[in-house]
């Protein structure tokens, strides 16, 4: 049984941050994390991509971020149980909660909270034959090291933030970028819509909208 003041479920930034003001008020933390390493998507789907809402910092990679958040955890030595997914909660007799992982793992905490943001995640793979046969041989849900697509041709599938931003990003790293979206309209931020738009004009970027439209970045 770990025993803790705080459990934290989710070990992404919010849950990393719970540790330092917690510590502040002398409370000890334990987080809980599906994934491997702490960090949440910004260490697990994209660790080398710039990220521009965070206090104090015009810009900064989220694996970074990650690791100045760990760096400011430290003095408050937190616990981790990682890799294991926060299955069931169980309120006791003197009003604490013990929570248990999909592995067995009890915690015994007074207080529960739940940081675990869109909760533990795989990639919605598009419906096309034969996919899995090139997965990992061009073929990728995640990317984690941008140098690997340095003057390639790249097509992007999406039109939220993420497939925009590594569209905006990659444009100065492959020699092609290709983004495909099924609607007309991106449901991105509207900075990075219009950093996108941009690339368009300045003929960096090509964008097909799978309806049936083609709107080409070089035009």
């Amino acid at each position: 049984m770990i025993t803790t003041d705080i459990l934290i479920i989710g070990a992404g930034p919010t849950g990393l941050f719970t540790i330092f003001e917690a510590g502040l008020l002398k409370l000890k933390c334990h987080l809980i994390d599906a994934l491997p390493q702490p960090g949440g998507q910004c260490s697990e789907i994209y660790p080398k991509k710039p990220i521009y809402d965070i206090p104090a910092y015009p810009e900064i990679l989220a694996g970074d971020l990650t690791d100045k958040l760990l760096e400011q955890t430290k003095q408050f030595e937190p616990g981790f149980t990682l890799g294991e997914r926060a299955e069931t909660i169980d309120k006791q007799e003197d009003g604490t909660f013990i929570v248990t992982t999909n592995k067995g793992t009890k915690h015994h905490a007074k207080i529960v909270a739940i940081a675990g943001g869109l909760g533990s995640f795989e990639p919605r793979k598009p419906k096309i034959e034969n996919l899995e046969k090139f997965e990992d041989n061009g073929v990728e849900y995640i990317i984690k090291e941008p140098e690997l697509y340095r003057d390639k041709k790249v097509v992007i599938s999406g039109g939220g933030d993420s497939a925009l931003d590594w569209a905006i990003f990659l444009s100065d790293v492959a020699s092609e970028v290709t983004l495909i979206h099924r609607r007309n309209e991106f449901r991105g931020a509207l900075d990075s819509v219009e950093k996108a738009q941009e690339l368009k004009k300045s003929w960096k970027n090509k964008y097909h909208n799978s309806s049936g439209s083609k709107r080409n970045f070089r035009n």
